[in-house]
């Protein structure tokens, strides 16, 4: 058996003895389970109980679950009628929604743990409890789930188990989780003060001054590599008619992930108008002046496109923007900067002909691969193939797929890199990058997207040689993705200890006392004119204080400056990282290291001048 199956009948059986531990510890009358599937690092079971599950209860169910594993109980798996599964389980009513919601010829099996335990599920499932005694597994929290995910049904007690083959393996899961959790974004932006997030704007990050020197950093960054390869910035209205929509066709994609500013209609027939010349207003998203915060680009850069006509000798034409997107999210599913409801992204839209794809979407990758070697990131490529629910017809997709197939195979190597059928756009395939972290974790970043429909939507032309109009076909670009969603991703890499060129504040400075301020400021002025970040503590307080204060900022380095540094000219570093200081470091000198820094945007940090 193959390690993923093993570790999946493993988990999933596991999932059983959890149920088996809490009907036993709360009692059978008083216990309603749902659903208990595996999942990456074990299982989870939902039930509905008398009471919240406890810290206290936690223990007395692991406990539970050795002593049901140690009573060695055979696994019997058995095939059903539906009659005798509504039987069985007519006190359960999730288990007898499931059975009621089965096709009429579906298969329906049952697995007995022991005598006294019965569970609706299709297995497989170990044949004894004894294949278990080396399990190693722990609880790992409890939380609240909606039956089926609807907010209107019953909520439920999920309870996630922690499930490894062995107890070093799951030693080291809970160390590396421990790791994960000091990487914490969400803490580390609070620790380091760089964004925020309120009730009054759920999902959408307040950036505080700290934060958005690092935004501004990274767009900056992003800017300045476009403009070498000849793109052009555009920005367009954030709220537009719903008619865009209708026409792009997210209205009937995206519509319920979409802000919308519902229209008005009257009612002059209204029985509560004060006067004849009063009517009653409705507000409905089917009136004409319907508006939608945009949770796309695209459309604008089909508008813009649009305004004039364009000549083949034009294009490859490529509109980058950074404008705020909204997208609506269920609360339960934001997390952080990694899932919002308002964000950026390094968008862009390029026009193309059809003998420009290739050449095209290979620059694009060549930017992905020095971006993400600048942040020391690796990547996988992953391909997305055309959905059930896609747009346009399937001759434009088989040519859209075969030319990003065509350049995935000369780039990574053919099957050197993973096919995802079914999970393209609407409008078109696309190759998705997948970045690694410090953790191992992978995250989707940058995307290409091909597209052929929007294009069509729109009734966007350009002159061809021959004098006859032709349709552009559009790449959908972006290498960030999300610019919260990166720097949520790259904090946690970096732990909060940002590379030199993109920390908030780049130097800090501590003069001794009040009589080296006047140094501090000297210092503070020739840096800042060498375009180098700075911030300054000249309040009259202990100096091991202050440079405590920039340290647990995370500063990369930490000026000391007292009589001997004001009459050599020179600076005291404390490096970040580092407990050593080093002395006698001419200003100019660190000056044109830190200059060099930031004109190369190297992940160093040198501690030595």
């Amino acid at each position: 058996m193959e390690r993923e199956e093993f570790l999946s009948v493993y988990r999933h059986s596991l999932a059983h003895v959890m149920a088996k531990a809490v009907i036993e510890v709360y009692g059978k009358d008083n216990v309603q389970y749902a659903i208990g599937p595996q999942i990456e690092d074990g299982c989870y079971y939902d039930f509905l109980l008398p009471r919240p599950v406890s810290d206290e209860d936690i223990k007395v169910i692991e406990d539970k679950m050795h002593e049901i594993i140690k009573r060695r109980e055979a696994w019997t798996r058995k095939e059903v009628s539906r009659a005798e599964a509504l039987e069985i389980f007519k006190d359960q009513k999730f288990k007898t929604e499931l059975i009621n919601d089965l096709p009429e010829d579906e298969l329906i099996t049952t697995y007995n743990t022991g005598d006294d335990f019965i569970d609706l599920c299709r297995g497989p499932h170990i044949e004894n409890s004894q294949e278990l005694f080396q399990a190693a597994f722990k609880i790992k929290n409890v939380s609240g789930a909606y039956w089926r995910g609807d907010e209107k049904r019953d909520q439920l007690q999920r309870i996630y188990l922690f499930a490894f083959p062995s107890k070093d393996e799951l030693k080291a899961h809970l160390q590396w989780l421990k790791e994960a959790q000091e990487r914490d974004h969400k803490k580390i932006g609070v620790q380091l003060d760089m964004f925020m997030f309120r009730d009054t704007a759920p999902g959408m990050a307040y950036w505080l001054p700290r934060g958005w020197i690092m935004y501004s950093q990274l767009m900056k960054y992003s800017r300045e590599l476009q403009l070498k390869h000849d793109y052009s910035e555009i920005s367009a209205p954030l709220i537009n008619n719903k008619k865009l929509w209708l026409i792009s066709g997210h209205w009937a994609h995206y519509v319920n992930n979409m802000f919308i500013v519902p229209g008005v209609t009257k009612d002059t027939s209204a029985e509560d108008k004060v006067t004849s010349d009063e009517t009653a207003v409705h507000y409905d998203i089917e009136a004409e002046d319907t508006m939608a915060a945009k949770p796309m680009n695209c459309p604008n850069a089909m508008i813009e496109y649009k305004r004039t006509m364009h000549s083949y000798k034009e294009l490859p034409i490529r509109y980058s923007e950074y404008d705020v997107l909204h997208r609506k999210e269920k609360s339960g599913q934001l997390n952080g900067l990694f899932r919002v409801q308002e964000f950026r992204q390094d968008d862009d839209h390029t026009f193309v002909t059809a003998d420009q794809i290739k050449d095209e979407i290979k620059d694009v990758i060549s930017i992905a691969d020095e971006i993400y070697k600048t942040f020391g990131l690796t990547y996988r490529a992953e391909f997305s193939t055309r959905p059930e629910d896609y747009m346009g017809d399937i001759e434009s997709w088989n040519q859209a797929e075969a030319a990003l197939k065509d350049i995935l195979d000369e780039k990574y190597g053919e099957g050197n890199y993973e096919v995802n059928e079914g999970d393209g756009a609407f409008y078109g395939p696309k190759i998705d990058l997948q970045i690694k972290d410090a953790l191992g974790r992978e995250w989707q970043c940058g995307t290409v997207q091909l597209d052929f429909q929007l294009p069509h939507n729109f009734e966007l032309t350009y002159v061809d040689k021959d004098g006859s109009q032709k349709m552009p076909i559009v790449i959908h670009r972006a290498i960030f993705g999300s610019l919260e969603r990166f720097i949520g991703i790259i904090t946690e890499h970096f732990k909060g200890a940002y590379p030199f060129w993109l920390n908030p504040y780049q130097v800090a400075i501590v003069p001794i006392r009040e009589e080296h301020n006047e140094y501090a400021k000297k210092v503070e002025k020739a840096l800042k004119e060498a375009g180098i970040r700075v911030e300054v503590d000249y309040n009259d307080i202990n100096m091991r204080d202050k440079i405590k204060r920039f340290k647990n900022m995370k500063d990369p380095y930490i000026l000391v400056l007292g009589n001997e540094e004001a009459a050599a000219n020179e600076v005291s570093v404390n490096v970040r990282g580092s407990n050593q200081q080093v002395r006698n470091v001419p200003l100019d000198r660190f000056i044109e290291v830190c200059s060099k820094l930031n004109a190369e945007r190297t992940l160093e940090l040198p501690g030595e001048f």
